[in-house]
């Protein structure tokens, strides 16, 4: 790591040089694309709903199990439950203890669910013929990158590329 000078070092989140930039903004230009699309679908929803409506198609679950299956954390599943239930989407009823809240879709957000499981394909067909049209597929870059790091892992990396002087890494 090198000693920039503070009088030049950067003073934004653009003058910072960033690795992630091009894929955060790929991603952030497709779930744009597809927030626009849930509009003119007439779908009210934040598509980071679709996986929880998506699963309570099969039945009522706890937050927590909730959670789980669409891999998030208790916390951003219950914030999601709350702006669900806002939108009309859900409901949540006691569970077996007190801590425990279980959630049901509400006529809403049954009628929603069908549209959402077609539109999850859809996007990972839309996806699949996007990765074939690149001169390296990104879903083989990505298996490359994964074996890269299984070789080395990423926090390895960073070490190596900072100073000696363990006053840099506090």
């Amino acid at each position: 790591m090198t000693s920039a000078d503070p009088t030049s070092r950067p003073r934004s989140v653009d003058e910072l040089p960033n690795f992630w930039r091009g894929l955060t903004t790929l991603r952030t230009r497709m779930n744009d694309s597809l927030v626009d699309l849930y509009r003119e679908l007439g779908i009210g929803v934040n598509p980071r709903f679709s996986m929880a409506i998506m699963f309570l198609a099969d039945g009522d679950a706890s937050i927590r199990s909730l959670a789980e299956r669409c891999g998030v954390t208790h916390s951003a599943m219950s914030q999601s439950v709350t702006a669900m239930r806002t939108a009309g989407l859900v409901t949540t009823a006691p569970g077996s203890d007190a801590r425990e809240r279980i959630v049901s879709l509400t006529d809403a957000g049954t009628r929603l669910a069908p549209l959402l499981w077609a539109e999850w394909y859809a996007t990972e067909a839309a996806a699949a013929e996007l990765d074939a049209e690149l001169t390296e597929s990104l879903a083989a870059f990505v298996r490359a990158a994964d074996a890269a790091l299984d070789r080395e892992s990423f926090a390895d990396r960073v070490r190596r590329h900072l100073d000696a002087d363990p006053a840099t890494i506090r």
